[in-house]
């Protein structure tokens, strides 16, 4: 496994201000996104804040295995994404890995519903954060279907 610190980020960012850790999970040209129930229609990549002294990679596994019951195989630094929290409203650090699964991913916690999507659907609403910087890493990529 690849376990990829990235220092400095979440060590003292301001109150007003998020860090996250994200996942990237792709399979068949598709990326995994997923929405919460605060905001249903808006899809987001796996992932969350981590709690106090916690690394952003225990922060990155204990959210997947809570919100898609996953435990991920491998995972690597893919981005840093530095945005507006599309539900908060206030600047965010997101780290962004590249993940591989094992199993299939079931969405639980305060998920409203998961999708596996190639960014282009009519019907998705996705964070600026994703729509703005991760899709289009990804296609640079050619890891989305086209």
């Amino acid at each position: 496994m690849t376990h990829e610190s990235v220092p400095g980020v979440g060590d003292s960012a301001p109150a007003s201000s998020l860090t996250v850790a994200a996942a990237v999970i792709i399979d068949a040209g598709r990326l995994l996104v997923v929405s919460k129930k605060a905001a249903p229609d808006v899809y987001y990549l796996p992932g969350g804040k981590p709690d106090p002294g916690e690394t952003l990679e225990a922060a990155l596994l204990r959210e997947l295995r809570e919100e898609l019951g996953l435990v991920p195989v491998d995972w690597r630094l893919l981005q840093v994404v530095e945005a507006v929290a599309a539900l908060e409203g206030v600047p965010m650090t997101m780290t962004v890995y590249e993940t591989t699964i094992a199993g299939v991913p079931r969405p639980a916690a305060e998920l409203a519903s998961m999708r596996w999507v190639t960014g282009r659907e009519a019907d998705l609403t996705l964070a600026p954060a994703v729509r703005d910087h991760v899709v289009p890493l990804l296609r640079s990529r050619n890891a989305l279907a086209a």
